[in-house]
Parts: structure tokens; sequence; C-alpha cells
């Protein structure tokens, strides 16, 4: 009964104002009376709508209009920058896999490679030190496998101490290791099983090996040029797969609540399509962003790596949907987003969630109703009032 009683004199004591002084003191009776009335924390009114009463006289005096909104089905599209990447585990270096002499370079930069093409030629001394090493273990593999047979046929005809055939049996396996060894170092710099084999039963040594693209994709970046020298695993060229590719979206930190994994993207100008696959967890300091992260089709090389691209991300609707409101219906105040929605003491200041937005319309979240009727002119007087009551 006090509260009812209560209301009453604020409508009343607005009233009287309006008569006498004018809008400037409607608007002061109306914070006045809302910071006064009981029951309500600061806490409490944050979480809630914030009442800001006021008659009909006093809308038309403040020049305040009103206009409806209307429900969104099935999403809305967000539109925010991006830049092409190459996703990480699609590319590949390959390096000189001794010091040495770049004697020629058999591809370009941006050309298609397959895997195991050549692409390069490399001289060098380790190479041929290699190749003699790896023919010098086959001949000591030999030589320890004959002394282990010898070993063997004097230990049978009781000619040998076991102690001398088991030191034969040491000397065989450790030169076949040694071999196992050189046969690895020869993969290692880039010889082929073919080449190693040839070499094997041809004894001829080659001063220069082949280097060969690890996978199918494209020329990246070509790092040295035809008679230079390189050391040991340095980059020769890189090689990498560009399909698909990534995107990286720079997403405001307001609008990380509406993106989810999954999502759909289009790159519009390029005709790509796929899906945010990761979102950031951290923001950049000094641009109030971060990136979330979209696995897209190449669209035949419509998209390119290193390309600044607008995306359009789909963002679905949540159980209670979207809806639509002018533009001018939102504003800002304490880093949230309000509109006046029309009651019957006046005007209720309610947050909402801002979703997309653009010159004709603005989607947004929050509890409303079909026949609500929202603030779009006049806001400046309603934002006054909205500070003045939401200052605590």
């Amino acid at each position: 009964m006090w509260r009812m009683w209560n209301r009453s004199a604020v409508c009343l004591k607005i009233e009287r104002s309006a008569r006498t002084i004018g809008l400037a003191s409607v608007l002061l009776a109306a914070t006045a009376a809302l910071a006064n009335e009981p029951g309500k924390s600061g806490a409490e009114k944050a979480r809630a709508d914030l009442t800001i009463p006021m008659d009909d006289r006093g809308i038309r005096a403040a020049g305040i209009t009103t206009a409806g909104i209307t429900r969104e089905k099935g999403g809305a599209d967000i539109s925010l920058p991006g830049t092409v990447a190459i996703p990480q585990q699609q590319i590949r270096v390959v390096a000189a896999s001794a010091g040495g002499l770049i004697e020629e370079m058999l591809v370009a930069a941006d050309e298609p490679v397959q895997a195991g093409q050549p692409i390069a030629k490399l001289r060098s001394p380790a190479i041929v030190e290699a190749q003699r090493q790896f023919l010098a273990a086959i001949a000591d593999e030999t030589l320890a496998n004959d002394r282990l047979k010898r070993s063997q046929l004097l230990f049978e005809g009781k000619a040998l101490p076991e102690r001398d055939l088991r030191v034969a049996q040491t000397e065989a396996v450790q030169a076949r290791s040694r071999l196992d060894e050189r046969t690895q170092i020869l993969s290692l710099i880039g010889m082929t099983d073919r080449e190693v084999e040839m070499l094997r039963d041809g004894r001829k040594i080659v001063p220069t090996v082949t280097l060969l693209s690890p996978i199918n994709g494209t020329i990246t970046v070509r790092h040295v040029s035809p008679g230079e020298r390189v050391e040991p695993a340095a980059p020769v060229y890189t090689v990498a797969d560009l399909e698909p590719l990534w995107v990286n979206i720079q997403v405001p930190a307001a609008r990380l609540a509406n993106l989810t994994v999954g999502a759909t993207v289009d790159l519009p100008a390029q005709g790509a399509h796929g899906k945010i696959i990761r979102i950031g967890r951290t923001v950049d300091a000094a641009t109030q962003s971060t990136i979330a992260v979209a696995e897209i089709d190449s669209n035949n090389g419509a998209v390119r790596p290193g390309l600044a691209v607008a995306t359009s991300i789909h963002i679905l609707s949540g159980n209670d949907g979207e809806w639509s409101a002018p533009p001018a219906a939102v504003v800002r105040h304490r880093d949230r987003s309000w509109v006046f929605v029309r009651s019957k003491e006046g005007f209720k200041a309610r947050p909402v969630q801002v979703v997309t937005e653009n010159p004709r319309a603005v989607s947004i979240r929050g509890n409303f109703q079909p026949d609500d009727q929202v603030a779009v002119r006049g806001i400046i007087t309603l934002l006054a009032a909205l500070a003045d009551v939401d200052k605590d």
C-alpha cells in the first residue's frame, strides 16, 4: 500500500513540475524520485530494468517518439575484417642437408610441386665424405662377417676357444650397426633408396644430392639463389599446401559473446565458405580484440595467403531469438547497451546485448514482447535520466 501511495506521489510531483517549470524539472523530479525509491540496491538495478516515470505531457515536451521492434528468425550476420593465412601443419621447409653450394634451383616461387619432385641440387664435400664412410662401412661389415665364418668353423673343429668366437660375433654386430648408421646418414642428406643401392653396387661417389619436395603444394618462399653457399640446415624452399586455408578474424571483445565454434563464415567477395574452428582466449590490450580462426576453402585459388578480406559470420539465434530495432533506439551507458521501452509509468531502461548492427537495423538480445515500443527520438532526455538513476 505504501509503494502504491509512493508511486502516486511521484506521478503527482512530475505532473505539477511539468505544468510549472517545464521539461528540465520533469526530468529532475523523475530521477530524484527513483533514486529515493526504497527496496532496490544498486546491484539489483544493474541487473533489472530501470523505470523512468514520465506522463504523456512530459513525453511530448521532450519530443520522444517510439517505434516497434520485430523478432528475427534464423539468426543474423556480423561483418568483421580478417587476414588469410596458411595452417601451420600444412607448411614444410626444405633445408640444405649439408653445407655446400646451391648448384641449381629447379622450381620458382609460387610454382606448384608434387611430393618427391626434384626442386634443387646441392654440391657439398660433406656429401662425398658421407658416401666414402658408407663404402668403408660396407667393407668393414664384409670383413667382420668373413672373420665370423672362419671363427665358427674353427670353433666347430675344436680349434678355437669360445671366447674368441664371441669376440668375432660382437665385431660382426658392431660392423652391421655402423653400416646401418651410415645408411641413415645418406638418407638424411637427401639420397633416395635407389641412389643408395646404386652407390652400393657401383661404388661410384657423386658430389651432389637432389632436394625433393616433401608434399604436394606450392612453393611459397625461395630462400636462396643458384650459386649461393649455404650452411647445414639452412632453408632453401618453403612448400605449403594451400587447401584449406585459415582466416584470422579480428573480433572486438564486445562481440566475443556472440561467436561460437562451428559458426558459418563466408567471404562474399571471394565466394569462399568455411566455419570457425578456434576462438582466442586472450584479448590484445592495445586493440581490445582477439583472433578467431576460420577454416575455409580457397575457391580454386580465389583466396590467397596474406589477403585482407571482409568476412560475414552467421550468428545463430538463441532460444529467445533476436530482435530487430532501429539503430537510434540503442544507446551506450556504463559499458552496456540499453533501449528505452514504453511502459505505463513512462519508460523502462532495459539492458540488451547487441548481436549485429548496420545502418538499417540493430539486432539485439533481450526480454521483449512483440508489441513493445522503444524510444527512437528524444533519447538524450532519457539517457540523462538513466545516468542519474544508475549512478550508484
